[in-house]
């Protein structure tokens, strides 16, 4: 079981990650651009940025820590029960998200 501190701490070791906020709820951003968001929404979860080629992969797994909402259909990002999810997966998902977001010079230096 993870939680929001879990997802903070993973996402602020990646460069230039700040928490913040995105619609009112608490997120991280790399440069101002947001890749993970708390929902507080009904059906809960964290949202994170993926390519739709991974969402499809993740929704067809069976895994009930992934799921969506017809709100994000067709949209890039996956919506993750932290209850649910395995932290090595989490911490994948959560790099990747950061990468899709973070400016590619950012993402080189992190490459090194």
């Amino acid at each position: 079981m993870a939680g929001w501190d879990d997802v903070v701490r993973i996402g602020c070791a990646l460069p230039e990650v700040e928490e913040s906020t995105w619609y009112r709820t608490p997120a991280l951003k790399v440069r101002g651009k947001g890749f993970a968001r708390l929902r507080t929404e009904a059906e809960g979860g964290l949202v994170l940025m993926c390519a739709l080629e991974e969402k499809e992969a993740l929704l067809a797994s069976g895994d009930p820590a992934f799921f969506t909402t017809a709100h994000y259909d067709g949209h890039g990002s996956i919506l993750v029960d932290l209850d649910r999810v395995d932290p090595g997966p989490l911490a994948e998902l959560i790099e990747e998200a950061w990468r899709r977001k973070a400016p590619a010079t950012l993402v080189r230096r992190h490459d090194g």
